[in-house]
């Protein structure tokens, strides 16, 4: 009798996968956010919303904890300073922002303008997700996730192995 692999098994389902306690935040009702937290709940994240004008409008210590990411989905809303400081404030597992490379950051004079230190802002992820040329609100979430999976389990992403 050959030996179970249970990777092999968990990819066929013939296995549950472990069971999680992650937590995916979506910060900014978006098409992305919507799509992160479809398959963000498939991937067995616990997923939550949050918007400054939706029911949940800020992050607290009740959603965010050391095995939580956090994903900003839209960085030209004027509260991006004050939410990236406050997720920073948290001992979320990891803090990204979506946009692209060729645009200037504006996290960065936003965070500075609030006195939030040079290492805490180094924390911030953009880009962020694989680069696989997404461009629409499904593919800007799986790139995401296939990143944020890629990171948690230390590996390149892409096809380098």
């Amino acid at each position: 009798m050959q030996p179970i692999d249970e990777a092999c098994a968990l990819a066929h389902g013939d296995a549950a996968g472990p069971a999680g306690d992650r937590t995916l935040v979506a910060v900014f009702s978006s098409p992305v956010a919507r799509y992160l937290l479809h398959f963000g709940a498939d991937l067995g994240y616990r997923t939550v919303l949050v918007d400054p004008t939706g029911d949940v409008p800020t992050l607290d210590k009740s959603i965010v904890d050391g095995e939580t990411d956090v994903v900003v989905t839209d960085h030209h809303r004027p509260e991006l300073g004050e939410v990236l400081r406050d997720a920073l404030r948290l001992p979320a597992r990891w803090i990204g922002v979506m946009g692209s490379p060729r645009h200037p950051a504006p996290h960065l004079p936003a965070l500075r303008a609030l006195g939030v230190d040079e290492a805490d802002i180094a924390r911030v992820h953009r880009p962020i997700g694989l680069n696989i040329g997404s461009h629409t609100p499904p593919e800007i979430a799986i790139s995401t996730l296939a990143g944020l999976i890629a990171d948690r389990n230390g590996r390149p992403g892409g096809f380098t192995h």
